[in-house]
């Protein structure tokens, strides 16, 4: 199939990525369909598909932009790797990541939300000949989907009342969950649904939890407490489908801290900051900012001392030592674009089982 010609996320010229599999992936899942054919019109049902991998490996799959062919084509699905054994198939149309409907977005923007998945990643696909007919037929594609399969993370703190929700538990059961929350109170004003369920307490999971050892946990959170949760229609989203919910899936956008875009252009005196390699709190080793200069373009732009640089221009710095780092900011002569989180938000996410690359 003809190439679209873009520039790739490491300078090549073909827009392609490959992810390769997992082989100690268990066994194959049927697909997993959302909605029945639409009229009899030739559209059939989206499939969900999530996709585990080791730190070294990739998912065994290309995805393609190709000329004279719509979407984001789903192409050499590596035969034993955990795409084809879960069922993707070649000319599958990229219609999700991770909750987020990516069709109308750019290329390379798709692939660096598969690549910030890190190790796992849920993905709904339709099949090329149902894409072709819903285009044709003027369908809005998103609206085959469920408006959100995102569990939320949620950041309570407690106030004189306490939390602000109760947990209810079946009698005799472990891991099973259901908040009850109170209105206007601190779990309501972080973002925590009424009658959601409990997955994971400070990024760990409540599976194998009793109602008395989650009581302790609470307890010994102090006055802030990170939860990770599921609505009732979420959570049996996933659970008819057999999937587990992880903080990787989950919607960030109640939590309180974020992460940074600063572009700055480079002055008479140049950017005004030094870029050193330290260690991180999650145990590697990071790209940070230090020495930013009073009026000049760093400061100017919100720069402050000690935040992590994530990505440059656009781009994803994960894996690259201090010298890489470097060439990327130099790379546009007078002007950079930084993403960066500032410490604090930094050691929050790496608590509950974030990387960077989520933040992104």
């Amino acid at each position: 199939a003809a190439m679209k010609q873009t520039k790739g996320l490491e300078g090549d010229k073909m827009s392609i990525i490959k992810f390769e599999f997992n082989p100690k992936v268990g066994i194959d899942n049927p697909a997993l369909t959302l909605t029945e054919d639409m009229d009899g019109e030739g559209v059939g049902e989206p499939r969900f598909y999530l996709l585990t991998k080791e730190s070294t490996e990739t998912f065994g799959f290309c995805l393609h932009e190709e000329l004279g062919c719509q979407g984001h084509v789903i192409r050499q699905i590596e035969l034993g790797g955990v795409a084809q054994r879960r069922g993707l198939q070649d000319g599958d149309r990229l219609l999700q990541v991770n909750g987020h409907f990516v069709d109308h977005m750019d290329h390379l923007r798709v692939v660096q939300k598969i690549k910030a998945s890190g190790n796992q990643v849920l993905l709904a696909v339709l099949d090329g000949d149902s894409y072709e007919a819903a285009k044709s037929l003027g369908r809005d594609l998103s609206q085959l989907l469920p408006d959100d399969i995102r569990p939320r993370l949620c950041h309570v703190t407690r106030d004189k009342s306490g939390f602000g929700f109760s947990v209810s538990c079946p009698e005799g059961t472990k891991g099973t969950f259901q908040l009850s929350v109170l209105q206007d109170g601190p779990a309501d004003r972080a973002g925590v649904p009424p009658g959601s369920w409990l997955l994971e307490l400070n990024g760990d999971s409540v599976k194998s939890y009793s109602h008395t050892q989650l009581t302790k946990k609470l307890k010994q959170s102090g006055n802030k407490v990170t939860l990770l949760v599921a609505s009732s229609a979420v959570e049996e989203f996933y659970r008819l489908r057999g999937l587990r919910v992880t903080a990787a899936l989950a919607d960030t956008s109640r939590l309180p801290f974020k992460v940074r875009e600063l572009h700055l252009v480079k002055g008479p005196a140049g950017y005004g900051f030094l870029l050193k390699e330290d260690d991180c709190s999650s145990g590697g080793v990071g790209q940070f900012l230090w020495d930013v200069d009073v009026g000049l373009p760093a400061e100017r732009a919100g720069m402050k001392e000690g935040d992590r640089v994530l990505a440059v221009n656009g781009e994803s710095i994960e894996g690259l030592d201090h010298e890489q780092t470097v060439h990327r900011i130099r790379a546009r002569e007078d002007q950079v674009t930084l993403l960066v989180i500032d410490p604090a938000g930094d050691e929050f996410y790496h608590s509950v089982g974030f990387g960077g690359m989520v933040l992104l």
